[in-house]
Order: C-alpha cells, then structure tokens, then sequence
C-alpha cells in the first residue's frame, strides 16, 4: 500500500498575515478512509438524539373504565373499553416510547476516522495554522477582520489547544464560526467546516490524539 505524501500547510501570524508554511505531523499522510468517517459521523449523529418522543398506551389514557355496552346481543363488535386503540381518543399501540440510541465505534475506527477527515482538508488546502491571537479585550470585530484577511467563506472551525474564554467570547457572536478544544472537536464539526483554523499547539495535540500509525487507509 503507498503511503500519502506529508501535506504542508499554510501559516498566519495573529493578524492574519503569511507566515510561511508548515510541515504537518507524520499521522496525516493517509488516504482518507470515507467509509470510516461515515460510521464517525452515523454514531455522533445518533448518539446526540434525544430520544423523547412519546405515546400513550390505553392503559395510560385516561377514562374509558365502564364497558361501552353489553358484550352480547347488540349487534355490534364487542368492546371492553372507549380507550381502546380503535376509538377516536384511545391509546396507541406499538408507538414511540422514550429511548436512547447509542451507537459506539472501537477506538482505532474513531482515529481514523479524525484521521481521515483532516487529511482531505489539509490535501484541499483547508488547514491553516495560526498563531493564538491577542483578545484583549475580546473584539468580534477582531476575528472578523481576521477572518476577512484569510479570505474564509462558510463555516469556519478554530481549534485551540485548550479553552479560551477570550477567544470564545469573540466568537459567540459570529454565526458560522466554531471554537472547539483540539481534545473534544468533532468529525462532525470538522467535516462541515468549509475552513479549519487551528494553532501550532492544537495540530500537535491533534496529531496525538489521532494516534498512532497503527490503523492505515486506503
């Protein structure tokens, strides 16, 4: 099986200027595995539904406790009950009940599968390294212009390597963009991400997190 070559990627300083390029880790020269970003994508999905829609049964609806009619010699249908599931009122069988729908991925699947979906955005050109900007105070318009500067379009993902509340702030009020710590963000997330922002740090814990070169794709 050939191996991908290492992508490069593009670097910007805090304001939004070339910084020249960047080497990425040795993890990302994989072949993308669709199939495996697919399960990632079907398991996140399902596990985030709530899960609560709900029927009653006749048991659960209430009235219905006297026997419409006498069981014989009426010339109707018998019936034990006005709740039953034929009448206009009456319970549902076999409806929706409260539920969970867990679906859960081995753990070599879940890497390369975060794997995958970096390498196509960083082939793509789609990765980009920037350097943690200075919020202080935290300014949407700062983003903003930086955002502008890199010439971004749809959503936008900016991947930190651990929580910052100044860049989070500076953020909420931007409708496409998303922050997210290099430890938790999503296949999901950054499968619709049109571009992926992410600082020198993060990409290294990125890297780490997607493991080993034990699991390739093809």
């Amino acid at each position: 099986m050939t191996t991908a070559v290492v992508p490069s990627l593009s670097k910007f300083d805090a304001a939004g200027e070339p910084a020249g390029t960047v080497v990425a880790p040795a993890v990302f020269a994989v072949h993308p595995h669709a199939h495996a970003v697919y399960l990632a994508v079907v398991a996140q999905l399902s596990n985030a539904r709530v899960g609560t829609a709900s029927t009653k049964t006749k048991g659960e609806v209430s009235g219905g406790g006297r026997k419409p009619w006498r069981q014989k010699h009426t010339g109707r249908a018998r019936q034990g009950s006005t709740r039953a599931p034929q009448w206009p009122g009456g319970g549902i069988s076999f409806g929706p009940r409260p539920r969970k729908y867990p679906k859960d991925l081995p753990r070599g699947i879940r890497r390369l599968a975060l794997r995958s979906v970096l390498a196509a955005k960083m082939k793509d050109g789609r990765v980009v390294v920037v350097n943690r900007p200075v919020l202080d105070p935290p300014k949407t318009k700062t983003i903003a212009s930086l955002l502008a500067k890199l010439g971004t379009e749809g959503a936008v993902v900016f991947v930190g390597d651990g929580r910052d509340e100044g860049l989070l702030r500076a953020c909420r009020n931007l409708p496409r963009v998303r922050v997210a710590m290099a430890a938790d963000v999503s296949v999901y997330d950054l499968l619709n991400a049109s571009r992926i922002m992410v600082t020198a740090e993060a990409l290294a814990s990125l890297a780490k997190r997607c493991g080993p070169e034990d699991v390739h794709a093809s």
